[in-house]
């Protein structure tokens, strides 16, 4: 049995995923995307409960006219849509700019160590 050369190195040139998970790179990755994701899970989540909270419990406010038969219910509504799509587009680009090197760096390495990887991405195509 021989030792690994590097802590994402397996025996016979596989790559050792719990090793790669054990890093500090990996590890950094993990914490810069939790960073991003749980706060904006937590802000939308109580958005979300907020609309519904209104919705069932305050009928009056939801019904007042904002102009002509738009009322306040509707526009909520489809502030709940236009959150849906700002988040999304915050979170592509912070994972383009902040996710996506680092994740290409870790690939890349992993990739050096067992070129089988590079066929097993994205279904066999690269």
């Amino acid at each position: 049995m021989s030792t690994p050369h590097h802590p994402d190195e397996a025996e016979h040139g596989h790559v050792d995923f719990r090793a790669v998970q054990a890093t500090e790179q990996f590890g950094e990755l993990r914490r810069t995307h939790r960073g991003f994701v749980f706060p904006f899970t937590v802000v939308f989540i109580i958005w979300y409960f907020l609309y519904v909270l209104l919705a069932a419990y305050a009928p009056d406010f939801m019904a007042i006219k904002v102009l002509g038969n738009i009322n306040l219910g509707i526009v909520i509504g489809l502030l709940q849509f236009v959150s849906t799509f700002v988040i999304t587009g915050l979170y592509v680009g912070f994972a383009n700019r902040r996710l996506d090197p680092r994740a290409t760096d870790i690939r890349e390495e992993l990739e050096a160590l067992d070129p089988s990887i590079a066929n097993q991405s994205l279904g066999g195509q690269k």
